[in-house]
């Protein structure tokens, strides 16, 4: 879902080729025994819920998985209503070298095109085309900002105060706020949350950028062969205070020796499951203060095209963080005449208050400016609200100004050897992304397995 354009560190943590899950039964195979009717209950079927029960269950294991929503994928999820797939969470492989996605996809039938970040182009209120040298030379120097600004970083400032504070000719710059917006908020969060000291945190890897071109949802699809899987189920509460964890769901209860908790950090912030005993103090602490993004995705089709033809079309209106970045869809779908665009943070949440005709009418009115009020209406929108989604309740994770990187390990932290937890805001290098959430829950099946080493 996140566009990844802050530049982090590229670390090869992960170098496998293949799936992890295999890579890791075909070495210790011989070394665990699975008692007879060992349960796990896996709460979650997101990419880490499946993933950690495809290992589980090819291990020997029974397991159940269990998911609030009608449909597996969790973040991951693709809507085909229109003829077109418009994954409205995960749309990219961020990095395809070494990257565990790019093997599982090719596994999955996941499709994919290469978008080429130099086929931009950039308008200015009124469509005034920008310059393409003043458009690179922006953000060569707002790369450099970003390399060094954490040195004038202060533990209980956040980015946006720092940055302001010391630029304040940028930060008033619409090309500069243009940015800061599709650069940094849409991969971290709303500015004035996130921390000056940790905003390019996380790990990357190498290699070009792809989009998915038949779905991401190719890949849920493809862990979830052969799996147990029960939709529409609520959990509710989890007890873990006996010998068997009893998890309570649509008015009835479970039970399962382990259980593995994959539901994103704003479920798990708004409370909708209650824990017996209560979640050690660290993990309440770190559910606390790890931020979470909302990021909004809008896909509009139009009978013909009357765009540029190339793969980004940028805008800077007066207000940031909506609508100022296009993504043409017909670069890689070339029958298809759409565009797909973006509103994120506090503005993100605003859309999903607004009817899909105030949507339409604030983003044709930054099309209109650009190529002039004759252009058509579109034909069909479809939009996502992650804010409100009560199996969501936000996009991803960040580390906002009271987060410490320690917290991530918190997140992922198991308690008792029985309950385990996994998801993107559990895994302090990849946070935030696919390969993260996939990462995390191949992390918790091998922490269940090495209970059964011999």
């Amino acid at each position: 879902m996140k566009s990844q354009k802050i530049e982090r560190r590229e670390f090869l943590k992960y170098g496998l080729s293949i799936p992890l899950f295999a890579t890791y039964l075909s070495a210790c195979k011989d070394e665990f025994i699975v008692p007879n009717d060992t349960k796990v209950m896996v709460i979650g079927a997101g990419i880490s819920g499946l993933a950690a029960a495809k290992m589980l269950s090819e291990a020997g294991f029974k397991v159940n998985v269990i998911e609030a929503s009608d449909k597996i994928g969790g973040r991951t999820r693709t809507n085909h209503s229109l003829g077109i797939d418009f994954d409205e969470g995960a749309s990219w492989i961020h990095g395809i070298k070494k990257n565990p996605i790019t093997d599982l996809a090719e596994k999955a039938g996941m499709l994919s095109f290469e978008t080429v970040d130099e086929s931009i182009v950039s308008y200015d209120l009124g469509g005034k085309k920008r310059s393409v040298d003043l458009y690179d030379s922006t953000e060569t120097r707002f790369y450099e900002i970003l390399g060094t600004m954490m040195k004038k970083g202060n533990p209980k400032k956040s980015f946006g105060e720092v940055f302001q504070s010391n630029y304040p000719e940028y930060f008033k710059d619409r090309l500069w706020q243009f940015f800061l917006s599709a650069y940094a908020t849409f991969d971290t969060g709303d500015l004035f949350k996130l921390s000056s000291l940790l905003y390019d945190e996380g790990e990357v890897f190498g290699g070009v950028e792809k989009i998915a071109t038949n779905g991401y949802d190719k890949i849920p699809e493809y862990l979830a062969k052969n799996l147990d899987i029960n939709l529409n189920q609520k959990v509710t509460e989890i007890d873990y205070s006996g010998e068997k964890i009893k998890v309570k769901h649509n008015g009835q209860e479970s039970q399962a020796d382990f259980v593995i908790v994959t539901v994103p950090l704003g479920v798990l912030k708004n409370k909708v499951i209650s824990f017996s005993p209560q979640l050690p103090e660290k993990k309440l602490n770190a559910i606390e203060k790890v931020g979470v993004n909302c990021v909004n995705k809008f896909l509009l089709t139009w009978e013909k095209a009357f765009w540029d033809d190339v793969q980004y079309i940028t805008y800077t209106p007066d207000v940031p963080d909506r609508f100022n970045y296009f993504v043409n869809v017909k670069k890689y779908h070339p029958d298809t005449n759409a565009l797909m665009t973006f509103a994120y943070a506090d503005e993100a949440r605003a859309t999903e208050k607004q009817s899909d005709a105030e949507v339409i009418s604030l983003i044709m009115a930054h099309l209109k400016d650009i190529y002039g009020s004759s252009i058509p209406q579109p034909k069909n929108m479809l939009r996502t609200k992650w804010g409100s989604n009560p199996n969501a309740y936000g996009a991803y994770s960040f580390t906002a100004i009271e987060t410490e990187m320690s917290h991530f390990d918190d997140l992922a932290a198991s308690v008792g050897q029985k309950l385990f937890f996994a998801g993107e805001h559990t895994e302090k290098d990849y946070f935030s992304t696919t390969h993260g959430a996939y990462l995390s829950g191949i992390r918790e099946a091998g922490k269940i397995l090495e209970i059964f080493k011999k």
